[in-house]
């Protein structure tokens, strides 16, 4: 028999995307799963800015290209096939013609899937961990082609590329939107709050700040308190710090859905070692 060693374990999971298969993995080895998607990501309403921005990068008016997320290349790729599919060919030849700079392991493998790869590897795969890898490169002049994530501007990463030369041409190929009502949230709160949810796994940050957006921040760092705090990533890991919370359970280094699942596993089995 498949072993279950998260038999009796209750783990909260925000994720929406991916919830499905975030939730077999766990259930697999015996966890019990509790959904609650607390953000969807969504298609930017408009996609007019996202192909005048393609239309740039085909023109090579970009010399680099940083890459927040894998989400976001294939968004802009999705958005190219639903509405000017002529341009997808041009789209990714351009995109070898540029250097290309990539937070994370994510936007990395969407590259890969198109034949490319990343030249410069921010370290960490952190907003900070991409200017890091850019302060010592000359970027006097240089046209920056940014993928954001969300609509709200990297004002940090923004304010370095401008303050070093750098022309900047950002696109938002996608937004967040509530996916559960608040009342939903406050639900998930108040099983955190009675210790009835063994642990909750965020996998990304506008599920932090959407917990935090709905009840007041106290009552979420003492619900959070109560339960087991896992973090996909060290970007995660930042926005719970930035509330106060720390997250107790993180990947190494590949920060992705099944390392998640084997450090959360490792650290439930610590946990029911130690009460026993």
């Amino acid at each position: 028999m498949e072993a279950r060693p998260l038999e009796g374990c209750t783990i909260a999971i925000p994720e929406t995307r991916a919830a499905e298969v975030f939730a077999a993995l766990l259930e697999r080895r015996g966890a019990t799963v509790l959904r609650c998607p607390l953000v969807s990501i969504r298609d930017a309403p408009d996609p007019g800015p996202i192909l005048q921005w393609v239309r740039a990068l085909i023109r090579g008016e970009c010399d680099d290209l940083i890459l927040m997320t894998g989400e976001g290349l294939q968004r802009i790729l999705d958005c190219l096939d639903r509405h000017e599919p002529a341009l997808r060919e041009d789209f990714v030849r351009s995109l070898d013609q540029v250097r290309r700079i990539t937070r994370g392991p994510k936007p990395a493998r969407a590259l890969r899937e198109l034949g490319l790869k990343t030249d410069i590897a921010a370290e960490p795969p952190t907003t900070e961990g991409v200017i890091a890898s850019l302060r010592s490169q000359d970027l006097r002049g240089r046209r920056v082609g940014l993928q954001l994530y969300g609509t709200v501007p990297n004002a940090p990463l923004l304010e370095f590329l401008e303050s070093a030369g750098a022309h900047v041409l950002p696109v938002a190929p996608y937004v967040y939107a509530d996916a559960a009502d608040d009342q939903a949230v406050l639900d998930l709160l108040e099983k955190l709050r009675s210790g009835e949810v063994d642990a909750i796994a965020f996998t990304s940050t506008p599920q932090v700040e959407r917990l935090f957006a709905v009840a007041p921040e106290d009552s979420v760092i003492s619900a959070l308190g109560k339960t087991l705090v896992a973090a996909v990533g060290p970007v995660v890991a930042q926005s719970l710090s930035r509330h106060g919370v720390q997250a107790r359970v993180m990947p190494e280094e590949s920060f992705f859905l099944k390392p998640l699942t084997s450090v959360l596993e490792s650290a439930l089995a610590e946990r029911r070692l130690r009460a026993s």
